[in-house]
């Protein structure tokens, strides 16, 4: 007589443990499946090529009711199991059915996350995960409306394709900057949502969902930051769980899910398990590769006992949305002991990275061109040594050990009419016959007479080439210093190209102008981060993790790991009830030392990092603010007295001071920032060792640029004179923005002005009026989103997770008498 086999579940993992079975030993057992839901078998996968209208439900059939029949298999549709009896070995459905076994396959999949939002239980919101939350989305897409999917991993953005598809306004909101970022690093998953967008889907990253709204049904979805977008449909797409309730309540060994060894065997060793349901060695998986590696296991494992095993799975991921090329697979999160091989093409949307360990990839992420995902995936998998392919290894196994590609080659065998720069329209001979014929001998002369590379830039490599094919040795390039190893570029460039291309993120930047990395690196991170802070206020933000420590935490670390704090204190002016507040803070957080700086502050040295938020929180109640000794910025405005105490002064330099300071402070700047106000020449403020110095004299304010006074001093040079503190700060103000906008990552005022010149800065700053005035104007508009006090953010929890301990190490006290 055969044993019986109880399936509960008839998912494509129950499918495929049964096709094992059927073909090794198809009368091993008498088969009975429990289904929940009312059809057949089929390719949950290929869901989404049903909503976008790729495919109908018959074309994603696996097994249809002739194939149960034949196998002699009985499917009992919507009979959902609830309860195991163990011990008298039955299976009990919801509508009464009991079933014996003496087998019992558990393939209960998984359950979609559901957000706990207010309004979560609305009509019109949906999970995606079966062939029903498909039909329900078809249905709302046939009166069009706006649809909102909350989630942009793999699924959400499958959903969001096929509903624009059908004609509704999607909009994709994700939690994490970065689309899919479990399966892409930031690069592309920069590629990836510009490619959504094209398809006309909205994408809102760092969108967190506070309500969904609605009476009878869903009608906007509301964010934490106040706004709402209005909805028809919202669709969740932001995880899954696995469904182990069945056996949780059947007593067997659950965690995140039902665990399994090996051999896919439960607690229990009459009952296995398989699919998404399962937990095996603290993983649960949801990619349907992994669950069909197991099933074989599992149908091994119930014809007859044997030694095959079920040891874990490489995972890889495609994303099935038409025309978007992605292949990713392994661990490519960043590591000492790893290295990179990156290829980017922005003309081509292409990106490849190989991540390296002990001669052998580890991980690999495709975009734009994913022919080799295959070959890479099967490397991976394998563990072979690439040492012998290093060289052509990233272009793939066309090319795999072959010689390095010679790229001078490749531009002299393009032929004449090949276009070089796009912007222009200027193909390969007329550059050539411009640079015989005209006699021009670098770069700037080919811009000049042909225009190519003359817009975005992105040619001048293609253009350099030619320069040296034609002109060989007589060829002398420029020589530009790189920002970094990781690009060729240079700051003026990299800051040029930004505008130029429109660049507004760090992947958008690494991408469209060829990174050989895929992250950066120490160098280019907070120099590609300033550049997009200052080009786009109020738009780009703020990447914390590309600052470098002190500017993240809004301190300065000590050598011993403590920190100091510098409250602002403006024009170098305080109160009583300011220093009462200072001390009383030193005292409460038992702060060993308290010192005046050279720049008129109060510096508060040896505060645990812990406590910073505390410390920031007594000084915000006070009134004070940061005083930015960090950072980038606005440091200090050190002033002297002036009329209103000095019998020399001549105008009111500390008011001015203070003036100066409350209008430009919290803005980020190339390098630190210092200003001085003198009330007379006697300078007893210093102010022509300032980056900015004003001197007051009886007819005005002289304007003075350029000094420094820390590892190499530097006397000002006079800007220029002004009649009015109005015109001070205007002046100030054209001249801080022109220095964003202008200087290089790092370069104080005086590097900026030594590269530029006096005579340029003051042609931009007190000859052009209009371009005066427009720097002004930008400036204070970048101010109107800078003047915010980190430390009263920090104080009210955002980036709550640098001032918190990730564990503590102490040892417990020891009770002396006890170990006695």
């Amino acid at each position: 007589m055969k044993q019986r086999l109880v399936v509960v579940g008839n998912g494509m993992a129950a499918g495929r443990v049964l096709e094992e079975m059927l073909e090794k030993a198809p009368d091993a057992y008498q088969i009975t499946i429990l289904g929940a839901e009312p059809r057949v078998n089929y390719n949950r996968i290929m869901l989404s090529p049903v909503l976008s209208g790729e495919k109908t439900y018959e074309d994603i059939l696996i097994h249809d009711q002739d194939w149960y029949a034949r196998h002699g298999i009985a499917l009992l549709p919507r009979r959902k199991a609830v309860k195991v009896d163990r011990a008298a070995r039955q299976v009990h459905a919801e509508d009464g059915t009991i079933l014996p076994y003496d087998k019992l396959l558990i393939a209960t999949g998984s359950n979609p996350i559901i957000l706990p939002v207010p309004g979560a239980d609305l009509p019109g919101v949906l999970g995606y995960r079966d062939l029903d939350d498909v039909n329900a989305m078809l249905k709302a897409a046939e009166a069009g409306g706006a649809a909102v999917v909350i989630g942009g991993g793999l699924l959400g953005l499958e959903a969001a394709a096929g509903l624009k598809a059908r004609g509704m306004d999607v909009t994709v909101l994700h939690l994490m900057p970065t689309l899919m970022e479990r399966q892409l690093d930031p690069a592309a998953g920069y590629l990836l949502q510009k490619a959504i967008e094209a398809r006309g889907i909205r994408v809102i990253t760092r969108a967190n969902t506070h309500a969904i709204l609605g009476e009878d049904k869903v009608r906007a979805v509301r964010l934490d930051d106040g706004s709402e977008l209005p909805a028809d449909i919202v669709v969740m797409a932001v995880g899954i769980r696995p469904n182990a309730q069945l056996a949780k309540e059947a007593g067997l060994d659950v965690g995140r899910g039902l665990k399994v060894d090996d051999t896919t065997r439960t607690s229990d060793p009459d009952i296995f398990a398989v699919g998404e349901c399962v937990e095996h060695r603290g993983i649960c998986y949801g990619l349907v590769a992994p669950l069909y590696e197991m099933a074989k296991v599992t149908a091994a494992h119930l014809i007859n006992p044997c030694d095959d095993a079920y040891t874990g799975s490489v995972t890889s991921t495609k994303l099935k949305v038409t025309g978007i090329d992605l292949f990713s697979a392994g661990d490519f999160n960043e590591a000492k002991d790893r290295e990179e091989i990156v290829l980017r093409d922005a003309a081509r949307g292409v990106y490849k990275r190989l991540v390296i360990k002990d001669d052998r990839i580890i991980g690999c992420v495709l975009y734009g061109d994913t022919e080799d995902g295959s070959w890479f995936f099967q490397l991976l998998r394998e563990g072979t040594p690439i040492n012998d392919l290093r060289e052509t290894l990233i272009f793939g196994r066309g090319y795999a050990g072959g010689a390095p590609l010679d790229p001078m080659a490749a531009v002299a065998a393009l032929p004449d009419d090949a276009e070089i720069c796009g912007c222009n329209g200027v193909c390969k001979s007329k550059i050539v016959s411009a640079i015989a014929e005209k006699g021009l001998t670098d770069l700037d002369q080919v811009r000049a007479h042909t225009k190519a590379s003359a817009s975005c830039g992105s040619c001048t490599g293609l253009v350099e080439k030619l320069l040296t094919l034609t002109l060989g040795d007589g060829y002398k390039p420029a020589t530009v210093k790189a920002m970094c190893g990781c690009t060729d570029l240079g700051h003026d460039d990299v800051r040029r190209l930004i505008v130029a291309k429109n660049l507004r993120s760090i992947p958008a930047v690494m991408q469209e102008l060829e990174w050989k990395t895929s992250c950066g690196c120490a160098k280019c991170r907070p120099a590609l981060n300033y550049y997009l802070i200052a080009t786009w206020p109020g738009e780009y933000v703020d990447d914390m993790q590309s600052r470098f420590i002190n500017e993240r935490v809004h301190a300065n670390i000590q050598k011993d790991g403590t920190y100091s704090v510098v409250p602002r204190m403006w024009g170098g002016v305080t109160t009583a009830a300011e220093l009462r507040a200072i001390a009383d803070v030193a005292d409460k957080f038992n702060i060993p030392t308290v010192k005046v700086t050279g720049g008129q502050r109060i510096d508060l040295l040896g505060v645990k990092k812990e406590d910073l938020p505390a410390v920031w929180a007594d000084l915000n109640a006070a009134g004070m603010v940061s005083g930015h000794a960090y950072g980038k910025a606005l440091r200090t405005v050190k002033t002297c007295v002036g009329t209103e105490w000095c019998r020399f002064g001549t105008q009111d330099s500390t008011g001015l001071g203070i003036k100066l300071e409350k209008f430009s402070w919290g803005s980020w700047t190339p390098a630190k920032v210092k200003l001085g106000v003198s009330g007379c020449p006697r300078n007893c403020a210093e102010a022509t060792v300032k980056d900015f110095g004003v001197i007051c004299v009886e007819s005005g304010y002289e304007l003075h640029v350029a000094g420094a006074a820390g590892l190499h001093v530097k006397a000002t040079q006079l800007l220029c004179k002004v009649e009015t503190e109005a015109e001070v700060l205007e002046y100030f103000g054209a001249l801080m923005q022109a220095y964003r906008e202008q200087a290089r990552y790092l370069d104080r005022i005086h590097n900026w002005l030594d590269r530029v010149g006096l005579a340029n800065v003051q042609a931009q700053i007190v000859t052009d009026a209009e371009k005066r005035q427009a720097l002004y104007l930008r400036f204070l508009k970048a101010q109107s989103f800078a003047q915010s006090d980190p430390w009263a953010e920090r104080v009210n929890g955002a980036e709550a997770h640098e001032f918190t301990a990730m564990a503590d190490l102490r040892m417990p006290k020891m009770d002396v008498k006890e170990m006695a």
